[in-house]
């Protein structure tokens, strides 16, 4: 074993070892735009698409007329926009305030 950490049950059987699956949130933010569009970039050293998922989620009441903003997961960086930036069709700018979780599995 190279690495890792190893726990074992109450009676006596492993539980979790260095080849177990695991999931770490690495950043938490709140992320604001105001109406015009914008893109956010921010730092994820050591995360990228092969080992590492964002998600952004509404804070407090979602209304009907509300827009999702969109996250980009590159490497070393996570990007959030607040337009559907492949849509050509989309004119929609979100506005508000979500939370960015980006999480990193192995």
């Amino acid at each position: 074993m190279p690495y890792g950490m190893r726990i074992w049950g109450p009676d006596g059987t492993l539980q979790l070892d260095e080849n177990s699956f695991t999931l770490r949130v690495v950043l938490s933010q709140v992320v604001t735009f105001t109406g015009t569009r914008q893109v956010q970039t921010f730092s994820v050293p050591g995360c990228g698409p092969d080992n590492a998922s964002a998600v952004v989620i509404p804070i407090g009441n979602y209304g009907e007329y509300d827009r999702q903003f969109e996250v980009a997961m590159g490497a070393g960086v996570v990007e959030v926009a607040n337009w559907m930036r492949n849509w050509g069709s989309g004119t929609y700018t979100a506005s508000g305030s979500m939370r960015l979780l980006v999480m990193r599995f192995r």
